[in-house]
């Protein structure tokens, strides 16, 4: 007698929003997104009004990215050695306080910079901890949809967080929004406090520290299924971002300058939907075959910029693009099964981290190029990097053989 095996459903996100630590944990992480979207707009704005200078505008907005790679070469071992809540909750107090700093213009601009940039550094190990808690709250395919869920916040407010932020510093000025943003933390610091229940750490024993992070970090790297895994979720997606670092003149070389924000926006939308119709319509089985397609989707439609198209048609290519995201929802449960539990906040914190350090040197390197090419071709280039990327991880992409 032979039995037929049932293939499991996709996950709702009525289940998933039915689990109260998980709201709670994901209103925390929609307060930490609109707080900082708000903050990097408006310390932008502050340094730029102080010196006129473009340069330093944009590295004031960039200052809340750069500590990430070093916090996570450095401190991830805290990750998995302190109770995730009080990682979270530090954090916020912490962000709280530059905040109210940066709001009050007690600081020249240098100082500003250095401060965002020296405060930033646990934002690898607070992002290590969140991540790494999902699937105690979440069981199964569950997790996979809870997954879905925070990319898509994600992306959702890069399409609307800018424009609001925007509005809301020409209503009360920079200060102004980054004491919103001051609010914004405490409220965060405060639901996770009252809320979110006691979680143990995962390792005891020792001291964690610089040495801990770097052989955890080798160890993990060392791991076949484990390396495999992480190569396949950076490279194609940080290729994939060296054309975003020519968007911009890309669209004044067709001649629509302001065009620029739709071309970003249309990624994060198509992010956005990827996340939204690949978690919650496909099944698990059926998003495994479909990784090494989606992922190739990440470079193939930008081919088509070296046809120079009109923004709008540039913005469709753009969405094709950034839905091909959701191929990595097809690997979130294999990763998790991957890494050992007791490392599992470093293991996240590895994966955030690569992933944030490879598509900042990714669009750095995009507008490098671009200085000495079309932005066209750069965005064509950046679209075959990430094809052949994706064709490299093939065989990690495809299906997991079962027995």
């Amino acid at each position: 007698m032979t039995t037929t095996s049932v293939e499991p459903r996709p996950a709702t996100y009525r289940e998933v929003f039915a689990v109260g630590q998980f709201r709670v944990l994901f209103g925390s992480y929609t307060l930490f997104l609109i707080g900082e979207t708000v903050r990097m707009l408006a310390l932008s704005v502050t340094v730029y009004a102080a010196t006129g200078s473009p340069l330093m505008s944009a590295l004031a907005y960039a200052a809340g990215f750069l500590p990430y790679a070093l916090g996570g070469t450095l401190l991830l071992a805290f990750a998995d050695r302190w109770p995730p809540r009080t990682v979270m909750i530090g954090y916020e107090v912490l962000r709280t306080a530059v905040s109210a700093v940066l709001a009050a213009g007690l600081l020249p601009v240098p100082a500003m910079l250095a401060l965002v940039f020296v405060t930033g550094l646990p934002s690898a190990v607070a992002s290590a901890s969140r991540t790494a808690l999902l699937p105690d709250l979440l069981d199964g395919d569950r997790y996979v949809l809870g997954r879905a869920v925070f990319s898509m916040a994600a992306g959702g407010t890069q399409v609307l967080g800018f424009a609001a932020g925007g509005m809301l510093i020409a209503a009360v000025g920079a200060p102004g929004a980054l004491w919103i943003t001051a609010a914004t933390c405490l409220a965060s610091a405060g639901l996770l406090q009252l809320r979110l229940a006691h979680h143990p750490r995962r390792r005891t024993g020792g001291s964690a520290g610089i040495s801990e992070t770097w052989q955890v970090n080798r160890a993990l790297l060392r791991r076949p299924a484990v390396r495999a895994l992480l190569l396949a979720q950076w490279l194609a997606p940080a290729l994939m971002v060296g054309a975003e670092g020519v968007l911009v003149p890309y669209a004044a070389q067709v001649g629509a300058p302001d065009a620029a924000g739709l071309l970003f926006a249309a990624v994060a939308a198509g992010m956005f939907a990827g996340n939204l119709i690949v978690g919650r319509l496909v099944r698990p089985a059926d998003r495994e075959r479909l990784a090494g397609p989606l992922a190739l989707a990440l470079g193939l439609p930008l081919l088509g910029f070296a046809l120079r198209p009109t923004p709008g048609y540039a913005a469709i290519l753009m969405t094709v693009s950034g839905f091909g995201v959701a191929y990595q929802l097809a690997l979130a449960r294999r990763f998790l099964d991957a890494v050992p539990e007791t490392h599992r906040g470093q293991a996240f914190g590895l994966l955030l981290t690569g992933t944030m350090t490879l598509q900042g040197l990714a669009a750095a390197a995009g507008g490098a190029l671009g200085e000495v090419a079309a932005p066209g071709l750069v965005v064509t280039v950046a679209g075959a990097a990430s094809a052949i990327a994706a064709l490299m991880s093939w065989r990690t992409l495809s299906p997991t053989r079962r027995p």
